[in-house]
């Protein structure tokens, strides 16, 4: 919120110069977050009339001007400004005023005796941006037919003010105004503080001059004044002190009418709206909006309505957006001569959002969200009658009563604030006599008994609801520089780690040891990532997203991944390892019940890692080569280690259909590996595959605990088998019958050798390969004979010969 230091003094006038009262503020809980002055230095400029405004003898587009500035003093000054005219006020630097600098200079613009085309000019005749009021630079600042010649420039445009801008929270709503500032500053410095001047303007019509109001949804509105007035000039300027103090307010002028609807809201903090009486058809109805319906607003967009967006219709159509903005059918022109004031109570919820919903924010809105005083309806009312009387009011004005439906206005529930329980809060004693003189301070009403406050928060404040409100309120008043210094206190007990559980930065260390950067995206995807990549189609989606492509909440870290590979791509990146761990968001019914999830949404973390381009940097030791699953899953397996884990064949969305496997440990799934799908691949225009991996951390975090195994007091014997096997015959299926003989003699088997002809051989089908296998056998209780070993080494091949069809390559 952005408003001036002078119309805040109007109201509270503590005697602190700007800073202390900036100061003050602060440390009451209404940052300033900025100051600046409304005018930058500068002197000798004075208000002068101009008598005459000649041609110049010697230039078609000058003017020689003879202005009066004061005490009879006439001066003649060359202007070239296009709007300069005899009988108009305007500034007028004397011969030795110093203006702003101008451009890039730093050092003030002086005014000198000079000549200009053969003519003594004696001094200069200023615009606006001349004097860094404005940009404005079409021609001469034109002040008002009131302002005093040769009275200084800076008194008669109070010019030595400073506007403060307020970083106010959600919960301050009784700050948004000009009346809400004085009154917690009043309170913050004991200075009086000054009501606003209000007079009820005269009744003039007569009891029948109202229009029919009909409030339909009290969920909606909880009062809602209005006043009709008639006959009202509209062809008026708006007066300057006015157009002043809302450019001060961060609000432009725009017309008599709406600016003095937009001042009173600054003032008193209760926005209005004035209708053209005559553009109204029948009465009014408030009510929630209907599906069909549309509305065209002031800022000239068009917004479709449904039953979740309050309104206020005539007899044949909307016509406002009930809190937010007024519709284009009944705005205020030039050719209004009746028209009708409203001021309503809308309730919080019922606007909170929705100008969010048509992609735009208005003053009213932020005000009625967080709460309005409905109390201040009739005060805004009458406020607004008096301002239209002063500049708008002709003989024949007239007002009529004001329509004032009280319906659901909120209920003040009293809050307990007990002593005891503020001071060990505060962290300081307090006592009961300074808590009450702080609700007396704030102006709220209270009953007192012994240790104990009860309040009931006034129809300003929407923020006292339970007792460390009040307390707040207590410290902040009291002030927040009496709080005692001191180191917090507590108790620290070392936690022994479990060596069962791994943290998420010993995953993230290994990770990085294999060569994988880490990267942290966003959460929020777009649709076609969750559709392509992970067969989502009812995803978690995104209410208010901040940008279209950011529409719905991951269910998967592949998209993530591929859009690190693509950035890094882009930017001639030819080889990467890059890994994120984070959350991703599933819809589960009964995530509810269950830890770690919200509103029927599953959040679990995991662990996701892409791999592309070659398996080492350039070198010269090794061939170059592009990395593979195998070499993914190496890592995978170096991730997991100790633990153990099986690659079942699985079919993914986002993976080769060929090259893609399932990682299960103790016989659960907890991720999948494999190389990126074709389609995605041609889809992202990659010159290469890249290989992919997720896993759930959780499941990650566990590990065995190592356990104490003597050293073999035996030698063990190897044996090697050339086995031919038909193409079916997996890997793990061929390790793990071997491994599983019932013997026990068996401690390890390794594949190292596969090899499949080219060409037809002996004993083989084309399709058939030769597996190479060295068997590692050991008796820990005696030396192996010859004998056993031959007799387990048939027995296996036996075995493999009866599960799998393999044979001994002859």
């Amino acid at each position: 919120m952005q408003l001036p230091e002078s119309w805040l003094r109007e109201f509270c006038d503590p005697p602190i110069d700007t800073q202390a009262l900036a100061h003050t503020l602060t440390m009451g809980g209404f940052e300033v977050e900025a100051m600046r002055p409304v005018a930058p230095p500068f002197h000798g400029v004075v208000v002068g009339e101009v008598l005459t405004a000649d041609p110049h003898p010697n230039a078609d587009r000058l003017r020689v001007c003879r202005v009066d500035v004061g005490l009879g003093e006439l001066l003649d000054i060359v202007c070239g400004a296009p709007n300069v005219r005899a009988g108009i006020k305007v500034p007028c630097a004397r011969v030795g005023a110093e203006l702003p600098p101008a451009g890039d200079s730093t050092e003030p613009f002086r005014i000198n005796l000079g000549k200009i085309r053969g003519v003594e000019s004696a001094g200069m005749l200023c615009s606006a941006r001349e004097l860094q009021l404005a940009d404005d630079h079409a021609g001469l600042l034109v002040l008002d037919d009131d302002a005093v010649v040769g009275a200084d420039l800076r008194t008669q445009l109070r010019l030595d003010d400073t506007i403060f801008t307020l970083k106010l929270t959600p919960n301050l709503a009784h700050g948004l105004s000009v009346y809400g500032i004085a009154r917690e500053l009043a309170a913050l410095t004991g200075a009086p503080l000054r009501e606003p001047s209000i007079v009820p303007a005269a009744v003039t019509a007569g009891e029948g001059d109202r229009l029919p109001v009909r409030v339909e949804a009290s969920d909606l509105c909880g009062r809602f004044s209005g006043r009709i007035i008639r006959d009202v000039d509209i062809s008026r300027p708006t007066p300057a002190w006015m157009v002043d103090r809302l450019a001060r307010c961060g609000q432009r002028s725009v017309s008599p009418l709406v600016d003095i609807s937009n001042y009173v809201m600054f003032e008193l903090g209760q926005p209005t709206h004035i209708f053209d009486l005559d553009r109204i058809h029948g009465g009014l109805t408030v009510r929630w909006g209907r599906p069909g319906e549309s509305l065209e607003l002031l800022n000239g967009s068009t917004v479709e309505l449904d039953g979740d967006v309050g309104v206020i219709a005539d007899a044949q159509m909307v016509e406002s957006l009930a809190g937010i903005m007024g519709g284009a059918a009944t705005a205020v022109s030039d050719a209004t001569r009746n028209i009708y004031v409203e001021a309503a109570f809308w309730w919080p919820e019922a606007v909170a959002g929705r100008s969010r919903r048509y992609h735009f924010a208005t003053d009213a809105g932020h005000r009625f969200e967080r709460g309005v005083d409905p109390e201040r309806t009739l005060d805004a009312i009458e406020r607004i009658s008096q301002l239209v009387l002063a500049i708008c009011g002709t003989a024949e004005t007239r007002c009529a009563p004001i329509d004032d439906q009280v319906l659901n206005l909120p209920a003040r529930a009293p809050v307990q604030l007990r002593v005891a329980r503020a001071a060990k809060v505060i962290g300081m004693p307090v006592t009961q006599a300074e808590c009450e003189a702080v609700l007396v301070r704030l102006r709220l009403p209270f009953e007192s008994a012994d240790g104990v406050v009860r309040v009931t928060p006034p129809s300003w404040r929407f923020d006292l609801r339970i007792e460390e409100d009040l307390i707040e309120e207590v410290i902040r008043l009291i002030g927040y520089d009496r709080l005692p210094a001191g180191a917090p206190s507590a108790a620290l007990h070392a936690r022994a780690a479990s060596e069962t559980r791994r943290s998420s930065w010993a995953l993230r260390h290994r990770l990085a040891g294999l060569g994988y950067l880490e990267t942290i995206n966003f959460s929020f995807v777009d649709d076609a990532s969750e559709t392509e990549l992970a067969d989502n189609a009812a995803p978690v989606r995104v209410l208010n997203p901040i940008a279209s492509s950011m529409g719905v909440m991951r269910s998967t870290l592949l998209g993530s991944l591929l859009g690190v590979l693509r950035s890094n791509l882009a930017r001639k990146a030819t080889r990467v390892r890059v890994f994120e761990l984070g959350k991703v968001f599933l819809r589960d019914a009964e995530a509810s019940a269950g830890p770690g999830s919200v509103g029927g949404v599953r959040q679990p973390t995991r662990v996701g890692g892409l791999a592309f381009g070659p398996v080492d940097p350039l070198q010269w030791g090794a061939p170059a080569r592009n990395v593979d699953f195998f070499d993914v899953k190496g890592d995978v397996e170096t991730l997991l280690a100790p633990t153990v884990a099986r690659f079942v064949p699985t079919r993914h969305p986002a993976l080769h259909p060929g090259r893609s496997a399932a990682v299960e440990v103790d016989g659960r799934t907890i991720g999948v590996i494999g190389e990126l799908h074709p389609r995605w691949r041609q889809r992202h225009e990659l010159p290469g595959a890249a290989v992919l991996f997720e896993l759930d951390v959780e499941a990650l975090r566990a590990q065995p605990m190592p356990r104490h195994a003597a050293l073999p007091r035996r030698q063990s014997a190897w044996r090697d088998l050339a086995v031919v096997a038909g193409p079916d015959v997996s890997h793990e299926a061929l390790i793990e019958t071997i491994t599983s003989h019932p013997s026990g003699l068996i401690r390890s088997a390794n594949l190292f050798d596969i090899y499949k002809p080219s060409a037809p051989v002996p004993d083989m089908a084309a399709d058939e390969r030769s597996l190479a296998v060295r068997l590692e056998l050991l008796d820990d209780t005696t030396t192996l004979t010859d004998e056993r070993i031959d007799a387990v080494v048939t027995d296996v091949l036996r075995t493999l010969g009866e599960r799998l069809g393999v044979r001994l390559r002859r």
